[in-house]
């Protein structure tokens, strides 16, 4: 994992289609104008509270230096926890690593090892 590396959750389905295109929008992008992600410290209680006991989910390790668009560390929620926001269209070559993000059975997630330990290539 790279210092300015950021993650941003989401299907290996919309990822592959992401990858034909050249450019990642999640669905979300058109309501609220802006990719949510978040740093390796904060996935854990993201997907929970988000994603819990789904499955098919992929971790995008993203080299923010790298993304063209803004990137703004920011709470909208009102809270003090800071999370980044990608505001533009992810262009596909600014995603360095992939990385599989199954739940437990219980339905909970865990930080992948390969967050820390590299991954695989995209």
């Amino acid at each position: 994992m790279k210092d300015n590396s950021i993650f941003h959750i989401t299907t290996s389905s919309e990822w592959a289609t992401a990858k034909s295109a050249g450019e990642y929008v999640p669905r979300a992008y058109k309501d609220d104008g802006f990719i949510h992600c978040s740093y390796a410290s904060q996935l854990v209680s993201v997907a929970n509270s988000m994603f819990h006991g789904q499955s098919g989910l992929v971790l995008l390790e993203i080299d923010r230096a790298a993304v063209g668009s803004e990137v703004v560390d920011e709470n909208l929620s009102g809270g003090s926890e800071l999370f980044p926001h990608i505001y533009g269209k992810l262009p596909v070559a600014a995603v360095i690593r992939i990385h599989h993000f199954p739940s437990k059975e219980d339905g909970a997630f865990e930080l992948p090892a390969s967050v820390t330990d590299g991954g695989t290539d995209h």
